[in-house]
C-alpha cells in the first residue's frame, strides 16, 4: 500500500531524515488496521553531511551525479515495523544502515548516458545500483541491500518471529 506521508527533505541529519521519513511512511499505512505488520523504508544519499533526495528533473539529478564522481558517499536506508494486533496494541521497531559507496570519476558524457536511461526518476542521489546504477560505481563498504533501499538484515531484526520466513 502506498504511504500518503509527507516525507521529510531537510531539516535533520541525513540518517534520522531517513528514519523519520519511514516510521512516517508505515505509521500512515498501519493507521485503522489491525492483525498487521507493515513495513516503511526510505532511503537517503548523503554527501559531506548534506542530504540528496530524489531529483526533481534531469538537469538537478546531472549536478548530483557530478558532485558525487570520483567521491565517496554515504547512503542510509532505513527500515521501521509497526504491528497492529487484533487487540488494537501497536507496537513499533526502527533502524537505520548505512554504506559508504564510492563513484568512478564520470565525464559529462558518461552522465548523459546515465540520464537518458531515466533511471534517476525518483532515486535518491539520481541513480539505482541496481539497475545500470552499478556501472557508477568504483566501490562500496557495507550491504547492497542497503543501497537498493531495503536492508534486508535489518528487516528480518526487527521483523516478529511469527513472521519471519
Amino acid at each position: 500500500m502506498p504511504s500518503d506521508a509527507d516525507e521529510l527533505l531537510t531539516g535533520l541529519p541525513p540518517e534520522d531524515l531517513a528514519l523519520r521519513n519511514a516510521e512516517a511512511k508505515a505509521r500512515s499505512v498501519a493507521a485503522g488496521l489491525s492483525d498487521a505488520v507493515v513495513i516503511g523504508s526510505d532511503t537517503v544519499v548523503a554527501l559531506d553531511g548534506v542530504a540528496y533526495g530524489k531529483p526533481s528533473s534531469e538537469l538537478q539529478a546531472a549536478a548530483m551525479l557530478g558532485s558525487l564522481a570520483g567521491r565517496a558517499h554515504q547512503v542510509h536506508s532505513a527500515v521501521a515495523v509497526v504491528v497492529c494486533s487484533p487487540s488494537g496494541s501497536i507496537s513499533e521497531s526502527s533502524a537505520v544502515d548505512t554504506t559508504l559507496v564510492s563513484f568512478r570519476q564520470l565525464s559529462g558524457c558518461q552522465i548523459d548516458a546515465h540520464l537518458a536511461l531515466g533511471e534517476w526518476r525518483g532515486r535518491a542521489g539520481g541513480y539505482a545500483i541496481q539497475e545500470s546504477g552499478h556501472e557508477l560505481v568504483e566501490s562500496l563498504e557495507g550491504s547492497l541491500d542497503t543501497v537498493v533501499g531495503l536492508p534486508m538484515e535489518i528487516l528480518r531484526s526487527l521483523l516478529p518471529v511469527a513472521v519471519q520466513p
